[in-house]
């Protein structure tokens, strides 16, 4: 069976009324300072404030639902080895049905300690709160990757793992803007039979490293261009 990894980010979730952070009409960075809501600086500075900000974006995940780019990725598990990797931390493409996930970027759905990183734990929709602590008594904040953080090594190295394994590697929506994450599709170039983006958006070609072969740029919007990969993925198989 032929593997696939998959690399989201969040124009596959505007569809379903998620904003995207970097949109020029209405992105969220547009209405918001990001050192103020997506650093630790902003956070040691009004933790208040910031919690705020997730606590919005936490409750705004009942009212979305995942639509026909997520539901169509779950079909292709039928017949191949699908790993999702994204840069997306809301919970869609698991609401979709998706088993395979790794989320570079956290989980909004998820809260962790401030003393001890590794304590994780499930927080759903609920709100936030300062006085909200983990069993070692320190705050909770977040389990959200903020700007000059390190990303976790195991997504990392199991993502890597992942796309050097990968026979095809679709990219959907996403202007391939954010470091390090951007250079994730791009560590297999040996094996991978085709690379497909699918995104509305123009590009710049020097995202694209000059030695990728059998790149394929679909400009749709991600339900129509992930139905026409798989179509395409599907009659070469």
């Amino acid at each position: 069976m032929k593997n696939i990894v998959v690399f989201t980010g969040s124009g596959i979730s505007a569809e379903s009324g998620i904003k995207t952070f970097r949109d020029a009409v209405d992105g969220i960075w547009n209405n918001y300072v990001i050192d103020d809501v997506a650093t630790l600086k902003g956070w040691r500075s009004d933790k208040q404030k910031l919690l705020d900000f997730y606590n919005e974006r936490r409750s705004q995940l009942i009212e979305v639902h995942p639509n026909k780019g997520h539901l169509d990725l779950v079909k292709l598990e039928e017949m191949f080895n699908v790993t999702i990797i994204t840069q997306n931390v809301d919970n869609l493409h698991e609401r979709a049905g998706s088993k395979n996930i790794i989320h570079l970027h956290g989980e909004l759905t998820k809260v962790r300690s401030t003393v001890n990183p590794t304590l994780i734990y499930d927080w759903e929709y609920k709100p936030l709160n300062l006085g909200d602590k983990c069993e070692k008594d320190s705050q909770l904040r977040p389990h959200v990757v903020w700007f000059g953080e390190e990303l976790n090594n195991k997504d990392v190295t199991l993502a890597i793992n992942k796309i050097q394994e990968a026979d095809y590697i679709i990219i959907i929506g996403t202007s391939m803007a954010v470091s390090p994450a951007n250079e994730f599709p791009f560590y297999n170039t040996e094996f991978t039979t085709k690379y497909y983006l699918v995104d509305p958006s123009d590009f710049d070609d020097n995202i694209i490293p000059k030695r990728i072969k059998n790149f394929i740029h679909i400009k749709e919007k991600s339900s129509t261009g992930t139905a026409k990969v798989i179509e395409e993925i599907l009659s070469e198989n």
